[in-house]
């Protein structure tokens, strides 16, 4: 396959699988990558071998990451393999299995001495900016990215209401929010109006300089903030990231549900929902996300046999 066929190739996979719902930002950078070295090879056509080169090339690549590699470039050699039949597609069995990684799960005093934390940061407005965005995302269940997208027109606070827009598979959706949840908004806006030099800015969270702030930065304070109260793996598998607020959410919904005898199985397409998940399966897999979890669970089937 020639050069402009490849790209050519690249340009219609990643237009169709966006056309069903998907971003591909990180799938279509590392797509273009492996294009090129594919180009720079010379290789009369695309096998197996050479797609493995290209995904074990990083030095010291975490098994993950190889994982990662390996499975975008399997999604679009499955789609190229369909049009030129001579290309091959890389068996999975040339990585040792992904685990996946077990939530790490926040009680509410680890959630309040990360919070306090942040309100101690070296910026005033930063400080109050993490402290609110933690806040929320543990009691909302929110994305990280859908949070630090939110403009404050997204944010209706005499309604009590978030409109998430085009998140993960261009799904919109609105989050009623707690009273408490809505008085502590109404507080940080109040103080990032005094606090920030920007205050044209649309962005809700913003950084000390009144730009909106951005997931690396978001990434780097949590893991400053995890290690300034003391938070360690509980496993090599499972570490304290911003990501497990939203676990901790799902989890704490569905133990209370439990907890309060409701029908859960009935219940779980509305977590679907609030969640943003596309698929149930997806808010399914929390059911056995956590050890907690199912205990309560157990707890519930042997008072039902009793």
């Amino acid at each position: 396959m020639t050069a402009i066929a490849l790209e050519r190739a690249l340009s219609e996979y990643l237009a169709v699988r966006r056309a069903l719902g998907f971003k591909l930002t990180r799938d279509e950078l590392l797509l273009t990558q492996f294009v090129a070295f594919v180009e720079e090879s010379r290789a009369e056509r695309l096998t197996a071998e050479l797609a493995l080169a290209w995904v074990t090339q990083p030095a010291a690549a975490s098994p993950a990451w190889l994982a990662m590699r390996l499975a975008v470039v399997r999604g679009f050699t499955t789609w190229l393999q369909a049009s030129d039949p001579s290309s091959e597609v890389a068996p999975t069995g040339w990585l040792p299995p992904r685990r996946r990684t077990n939530p790490y799960l926040y009680s509410d005093d680890e959630i309040a001495a990360l919070m306090a934390a942040a309100r101690r940061a070296r910026w005033p407005l930063s400080g109050a900016t993490y402290e609110t965005l933690i806040g929320l995302l543990a009691v909302t269940g929110l994305r990280v990215g859908e949070a630090i997208r939110l403009d404050r027109a997204d944010v209706s606070l005499s309604e009590g209401l978030l409109t998430i827009r085009d998140s993960k598979f261009e799904k919109s959706r609105q989050v009623p929010l707690h009273p408490s949840t809505v008085a502590a908004l109404r507080t940080y806006l109040r103080r990032r109006s005094t606090l920030s030099p920007r205050t044209d800015e649309a962005a809700f969270f913003v950084h000390p300089a009144g730009n909106r702030v951005h997931y690396e930065a978001v990434q780097a304070m949590f893991h400053r903030l995890t290690k300034r109260i003391g938070l360690n793996p509980r496993s090599a598998n499972c570490r304290p990231t911003i990501h497990g607020l939203r676990h901790t959410f799902a989890v704490n919904t569905l133990v209370r549900w439990h907890r309060d005898g409701d029908d859960v199985g009935a219940r779980l397409p509305v977590l679907s929902t609030w969640l943003g998940h596309v698929d149930p399966k997806s808010t399914y897999w929390y059911l056995t996300a956590s050890p907690e979890l199912m205990a309560v669970a157990a707890e519930r089937l042997e008072a039902a046999r009793s």
